[in-house]
């Protein structure tokens, strides 16, 4: 699988998909449930894993 740059996204790009305050987006990241990768000192999320994380929420759901 490849990702472009595209595909990576900013914590309030996140929060923006999300509709989360910006200390949820990083405590999501936090506890692992939301992966994110770190570029020098910026935090980048794949789009992939809102996705994901999108996902998994709506199987609990059901």
């Amino acid at each position: 699988m490849t990702a472009d740059a595209e595909d990576l996204l900013t914590v309030p790009e996140v929060m923006i998909r999300l509709r989360l305050g910006r200390s949820k987006v990083y405590d999501l990241i936090r506890s692992r449930r939301l992966p994110s990768i770190t570029i020098d000192r910026a935090r980048r999320i794949p789009a992939s894993a809102v996705r994901g994380f999108i996902a998994d929420r709506l199987e609990e759901a059901a």
